[in-house]
């Protein structure tokens, strides 16, 4: 039986190095791309979460005040026909804070195209909120919609 010599068998023990540095490498960038999706993940469920908090907060104001919502036109419409006014004299505090405060948690990446502004709607006794936000450098708007059933005011 013939044996290999030492010299056929050269650059093995490297080969055998740089494979298992390759491997090592590709857990390593693996692990991290994990990390960043963990990480994206993690902030969106946040933005989710505060717009639900938002949604509710307008919602439980419009329960304690269930005339203005039944008022003709309500007091709490955002958009469509008569929208409530920030800039009257006097503003609507309830509305106006609300989106202030909706703008203020929640980013719209340095702009605020129309497609991102709070919307609040009535139906009869349906009320429909839809908070919208813009992650930073993404292009897709994200939105939170509630609906909730307000009854009379008597």
């Amino acid at each position: 039986m013939k044996t290999a010599s030492p010299r056929n068998q050269s650059g093995v023990m490297l080969l055998e190095a740089l494979i298992g540095i390759l491997i090592f490498s590709i857990g390593i960038l693996a692990l991290l791309a994990m990390q960043a999706t963990g990480m994206r993940v993690t902030i969106d469920a946040k933005y989710r979460s505060e717009a639900s908090f938002l949604a509710n907060e307008i919602i439980g104001t419009m329960w304690v005040d269930r005339a203005g919502v039944a008022a003709t036109p309500p007091t709490y419409v955002t958009s469509g026909a008569s929208p409530a006014d920030c800039s009257g004299t006097p503003p609507l505090p309830n509305v106006c804070g609300w989106i202030a405060r909706v703008k203020a948690r929640l980013p719209m990446d340095g702009t605020t195209p129309a497609n991102t502004e709070p919307e609040i709607a009535i139906a009869g006794r349906e009320v429909i909120v839809t908070v919208r936000w813009l992650r930073p450098g993404d292009t897709t708007v994200s939105n939170h919609t509630t609906t909730a059933q307000i009854n009379d005011p008597s």
